[in-house]
């Protein structure tokens, strides 16, 4: 055994606490945390309504150094004395004001504290954000691509109007920036996927396939784009955190950005799938084209401060990443519906409720305007 073997057998064992710990971003960075010599708890507060097993984490994580903790978010100080003197704390679902007041009485007290904000927190010159849109014609024209030092929402959270997620999580990111002593890594990701999501948009696709529909329908001639990041990559920008304590924000990113007709070829690919890809110009009509991309523009992130201030580099590409979520989600679908008698939408009452996804699948409506739109069509390559 030589010095650094014998240097690395003896080092203390570091500790991780992860806030939220059972959904998609704390699974993937429990196990990538780990994996690479961590001792981990997971604290989260049960189940979703309605959601039975389907978000109460990897099962398998019980073979590494991870234990899991019921514990709610509002008794802060028995979340603090979790959380103190952690070498890393990681927060995926603080999104106030009153959720960084708590993690701020950590400053001195952890090594190193990664919080999950948003890429939706960004405007355009005209102060416009995802959360101010209404329709095509205010949407707002962010910069290509969008990187940590463009603005950010100000606005007053104390006012009804603003109490929504995006400025809601920006005024979170200023209250911890403001905080001395805070090793704070702030990370603002963009359309997160990857298995144990409540919310993932790939279903969209995935659920025409299990279907039989050899046809999707988009909008915007399948040109939108929505920086997506699988959790296996935003996990390692955790880790890489870990490693490297500091205070910064940071977007995070896939390299690829396909568009929304790129990801239904991508998980049709994957599904083994023959499908036509179905455009049209403009927004959706009603509910036909409307997909959980559907923006008149893009919102693209650069990683090029995560990739000069870390070292960072993506551990998974969207292809390979997407084809494990199609094997997350078909799999937990049809265990609902054996074992519990539930559909989808009982399963994933987020992506039903929040995101519409009730709305995606009107196939007769898809019918009939393809019926009558035969000729002409335009099909991306």
């Amino acid at each position: 055994m030589n010095v650094d073997e014998a240097e690395e057998l003896n080092a203390p064992t570091r500790t991780a606490v992860i806030i939220g710990g059972t959904g998609q971003i704390g699974v993937a960075s429990a196990r990538r945390l780990a994996t690479s010599g961590f001792s981990v708890m997971l604290l989260h507060r049960g189940a979703h309504p309605g959601s039975q097993n389907a978000h109460q984490g990897d099962p398998t994580l019980t073979e590494l150094d991870v234990t899991v903790v019921r514990q709610d978010r509002d008794d802060t100080e028995r979340l603090l004395e979790f959380a103190r003197g952690a070498d890393l704390v990681v927060d995926a679902v603080a999104y106030t004001p009153e959720h960084a007041d708590q993690l701020t009485r950590l400053a001195g007290e952890v090594g190193s504290l990664v919080v999950i904000s948003t890429g939706s927190v960004y405007t355009d010159a005209h102060g416009r954000s995802l959360d101010t849109a209404t329709g095509p014609h205010d949407f707002p024209d962010f910069a290509v691509p969008l990187h940590e030092s463009d603005p950010i929402i100000e606005a007053d959270v104390g006012d009804a109007a603003f109490q929504t997620y995006s400025p809601l999580k920006a005024a979170m990111e200023r209250r911890l920036l403001a905080t001395p002593d805070l090793p704070v890594s702030i990370l603002r990701p963009g359309a997160i996927h990857g298995p144990f999501s409540e919310a993932l948009r790939e279903w969209y696709f995935i659920k025409r396939v299990l279907d039989g529909r050899h046809e999707a329908v988009l909008s915007y001639d399948g040109g939108s784009q929505f920086s997506p990041i699988a959790t296996a990559n935003l996990a390692e920008l955790i880790a890489l955190c870990a490693d490297k304590p500091g205070r910064r924000v940071l977007n995070a990113a896939d390299d690829e950005t396909p568009t929304v007709a790129e990801i239904g070829r991508t998980i049709f690919a994957a599904m083994n799938h023959d499908a036509e890809i179905v455009t049209f110009a403009g927004p959706p009509e009603g509910t036909l084209g409307q997909t959980p991309w559907s923006l008149p523009r893009p919102l693209l992130l650069s990683m090029d401060a995560a990739r000069a201030e870390l070292g960072y580099a993506p551990v998974v590409s969207y292809a390979d990443a997407v084809a494990g979520d199609i094997r997350w989600i078909t799999a937990a679908v049809e265990s609902a519906a054996h074992n519990l008698e539930q559909d989808w939408q009982q399963l994933f009452p987020v992506l039903a409720e929040r995101y519409g996804a009730a709305n995606w699948f009107d196939y007769e409506g898809e019918d009939a305007w393809l019926k009558t739109h035969s000729a002409g069509r335009s099909t991306p390559s």
